[in-house]
């Protein structure tokens, strides 16, 4: 605590989830869903928990209130069972997504995280996609309207 007043920030710990946790964007409780679940620390309140790794960075990448992040966290899905995800929760800027494979999490398509790029490789070769860094992830591969503004039929 001595470092806080030097201008050292304090980076707060992963938090696992929770029985009724929910997801900030929807509400949808995290344990009911497949796939890798996210968190965001703010420098006031709660953490916000994300049901899936595509809403915490469409958060992340367009937040519509400005709070300074502390730390945002995602599960290496290379631990994790991809069915019942819990614990195994690693820095997400520093980690690797493979978006655009066929493995579906709660809101659908989703970016797996994971710790080590050799993981990422080897889950791109068992279900297709393409690896990014944190730092390449964009707005448009995080958009949640499911296509639905790109469907002329509608």
């Amino acid at each position: 605590m001595a470092l806080a007043g030097c201008g050292e920030d304090i980076r707060p710990d992963a938090r696992e989830i929770t029985t009724g946790a929910a997801c900030a964007l929807d509400g949808m409780l995290l344990l009911d869903y497949p796939g890798p679940k996210a968190q965001i620390h703010y420098d006031q309140g709660s953490p916000d928990f994300f049901c899936d790794t595509v809403e915490m960075f469409a958060v992340y990448t367009r937040p519509e209130e400005r709070k300074r992040v502390l730390a945002v966290y995602v599960q290496d899905m290379g631990k994790a069972d991809w069915t019942q995800p819990q614990g195994h929760w690693i820095d997400a800027k520093t980690a690797f997504y493979v978006a655009y494979s066929r493995r579906m999490g709660s809101m659908g398509p989703t970016l797996a995280s994971f710790a080590r790029e050799e993981d990422a490789r080897t889950f791109v070769g068992q279900h297709g996609g393409e690896v990014f860094r944190f730092e390449q992830v964009t707005p448009a591969m995080t958009t949640l309207d499911g296509g639905v503004l790109h469907d002329e039929r509608m």
